[in-house]
């Protein structure tokens, strides 16, 4: 079965995007989509948000600069059918050095095409950093479908119609000609405001066939679980974050025909 792969970014920070990756990460593989969550943030939330500690020599830094594999880089996580290969502070470097490579744009297609190809995963999603540098154009060039995690809140709403003018000029550009926006995931949301109900409504309107229905709300535990090492299905699963991303785990399955079944 083929593998589909899903870059999740903003250039935006605080916007919910890593929360969404490894939440959407641990909704696929509760319903038994085996599941890599490439995170390729200098910070590496992502990795400490699934409870995997940092080592030197583990993101693919090396791999990206033509030493190793992506396969040496897979971690095991606490939880079945997911997987990580995680950042680490080096990975930062590479931004400077991918620059300097031939077809540095298509540097990341050429190390995760093993893995794509292998038959190990359904989904890789790809946690970017909160900027379009050159890690997210190289993630941007080798995905299938761009997920933005969208904040209910206006000035989000700008970093939307710039992220969807880099969409189109790669497309334009050759890079990635089969590049689209596969969702906009609205995050943050709360119901006592009239600005999230605004903020909704006018993404609804504007972007009607590519808005998630499910809406994630803005919650204490949600904020919370990664400081814990933990998906939100683990450290408050009968909350209402947990509800919300199984919900969005149901609706990416179905939209991109992942083949999961409930677990």
């Amino acid at each position: 079965m083929a593998c589909t792969v899903f870059t999740i970014a903003n250039q935006k920070g605080g916007v919910g995007k890593t929360t969404t990756a490894v939440n959407l990460a641990a909704a696929l593989a509760e319903r038994k989509v085996h599941t890599l969550v490439v995170d390729l943030d200098p910070q590496a939330n992502a990795t400490s948000a699934l409870g995997v500690e940092k080592f030197e020599g583990k993101s693919l830094y090396g791999p990206l600069r033509g030493e190793g594999s992506a396969f040496e880089m897979l971690t095991p996580t606490a939880w079945p059918h997911l997987a990580l290969i995680p950042s680490e502070v080096d990975l930062a470097a590479i931004e400077i050095e991918l620059a300097q490579q031939p077809n540095y744009l298509m540097r990341l297609r050429s190390v995760l095409e093993p893995l794509r190809n292998s038959g190990g995963y359904r989904a890789i999603i790809i946690d970017c950093p909160p900027a379009l540098g050159m890690l997210s154009m190289n993630s941007l060039a080798e995905d299938d479908h761009l997920l933005i995690a969208l904040q209910c809140e206006y000035m989000a709403l700008e970093g939307l119609g710039q992220i969807l003018k880099v969409v189109e000029r790669l497309k334009s550009a050759g890079v990635n000609s089969t590049l689209d926006v596969g969702g906009i995931v609205m995050t943050m949301f709360d119901s006592r405001t009239n600005l999230s109900k605004q903020v909704l409504d006018e993404v609804k309107q504007h972007l009607p066939e590519k808005i998630f229905h499910t809406v994630i709300p803005r919650t204490v535990r949600l904020s919370e679980a990664p400081s814990f090492g933990q998906p939100i299905f683990t450290y408050d699963p009968h909350g209402p974050g947990a509800a919300a991303y199984r919900a969005l785990g149901k609706e990416v399955a179905t939209r991109f025909d992942l083949g999961a079944s409930d677990a």
